[in-house]
């Protein structure tokens, strides 16, 4: 494991990626899971930019959007509806992003988007340090968002 500024990240090479998504998926490194279906999870940021910041992830690893099976967008698509839907219960207002390459900010290369609640806050994405998920919050917004 290595740190790309404060986030872990699980390095492999080209025949066998690990990485800490991937890990989170097969239940080998904690998270917050709010969402799971048979095409994606969607968990928590451990460094979230404002309360209820999630991930969306395939089950299966690939770094980039484009390299996402075209057969696997309606699934994702639907997940990622859903999980906008949670959103929803915490703020109508929210941003869904992807980060595609180290350039444009990815720091774990498999594919993500984050959904970030917005609360009229100043915009989160200003560089300024991110503080680590709370335990206790998490847990409450959690139960927020995975209830059916």
């Amino acid at each position: 494991m290595i740190l790309v500024g404060r986030h872990p990240v699980l390095m492999g090479d080209a025949k066998s990626p690990l990485c800490i998504f991937c890990e989170i998926i097969a239940r080998r490194s904690p998270a917050h899971i709010v969402y799971e279906d048979e095409a994606c999870v969607a968990f928590l940021d451990l460094f979230p930019f404002t309360r209820g910041h999630l991930l969306l992830v395939p089950r299966h690893h690939i770094d980039r959007l484009t390299d996402l099976p075209e057969s696997e967008y309606p699934g994702f698509l639907r997940a990622l509806s859903h999980i906008c839907q949670r959103v929803e219960r915490l703020s109508r207002h929210y941003n869904v992003s992807a980060n595609q390459g180290e350039l444009a900010g990815q720091i774990v290369f498999h594919l993500h988007f984050h959904l970030i609640p917005r609360y009229g806050e100043a915009n989160p994405f200003r560089t300024h340090p991110r503080e680590r998920l709370d335990e206790v919050d998490a847990q409450e917004v959690v139960r927020i968002l995975a209830a059916p």
